[in-house]
């Protein structure tokens, strides 16, 4: 009866938050919508290439396997299009991007055993792709920023779906067979498990970054996304004076 009850609250939460995180993609879209009408430095551009790199990266998302049961998957480098985007545009778009990614990634498979789950691994678990972000401003070498930039970004992200493992182990040792061990060692279990497919989504996506770049194909995405510098106002001549 335990097993079952928990089973039912997992899959009606899961169902709840499915469609609340439906209605949250679209209201974080809207306010998207509203800010880039309002902000001057969204132009079409910016806004066509976001949607462009997300629906990139979740197409990409469906190219997986998972080596371990109940989600862990290793893609073929989705997260790479947002990434990109995210060294362009900066922090703040990397986040954005990277929370519609996230949802999107709820939606077309939900699963949670708990809410605290669903906020560390579909919300703040790509929200790390913000920190993409920053990586431009290491070095001058484009492709030491974005291996350095990317192990920042799955560092983070390893974090939050650690934290979301301990939480999940702690809940679903009741009445999932796990190890024996795993009941008392959830950190321990939670870390061997993110280990075992993270570590080689990073991998996957490196080697694809590291080869765009090296062969300059890198160079030409990031001038194509690159927005366009408002020109600063002629001074005026001394005759005009």
């Amino acid at each position: 009866m335990l097993q079952l009850s928990l089973l039912e609250v997992s899959d009606s939460a899961t169902e709840i938050v499915k469609w609340i995180s439906l209605a949250a993609a679209l209201l974080l879209l809207g306010v998207i919508a509203v800010i880039c009408f309002r902000n001057k430095r969204y132009d079409a551009k910016h806004i066509a290439f976001a949607g462009v790199t997300v629906a990139l990266s979740f197409a990409l998302s469906y190219a997986k396997f998972s080596p371990v049961p109940n989600g862990g998957s290793i893609t073929i480098a989705s997260f790479v299009p947002v990434l990109i985007y995210a060294y362009v545009y900066g922090v703040s778009d990397g986040l954005l991007v990277g929370l519609i990614f996230g949802l999107l990634n709820f939606v077309s498979g939900p699963y949670i055993l708990t809410p605290m789950t669903f906020i560390l691994d579909y919300l703040l678990a790509f929200a790390s792709i913000g920190f993409m972000g920053i990586a431009k401003k290491f070095t001058k070498n484009t492709t030491a920023n974005v291996v350095l930039g990317t192990l920042g970004v799955y560092l983070i992200r390893f974090a939050f779906h650690f934290l979301s493992g301990v939480i999940y182990f702690f809940e679903n040792s009741i009445w999932v067979e796990l190890p024996q061990w795993a009941v008392s060692n959830a950190f321990v279990y939670s870390f061997i498990y993110q280990c075992i497919y993270i570590p080689a989504d990073c991998l996957i996506a490196i080697a694809v970054l590291a080869i765009l770049a090296a062969s300059t194909v890198l160079d030409r995405l990031i001038k194509l996304l690159q927005p366009k510098q408002k020109k600063l106002p002629e001074a005026p001549s001394p005759d005009e004076t």
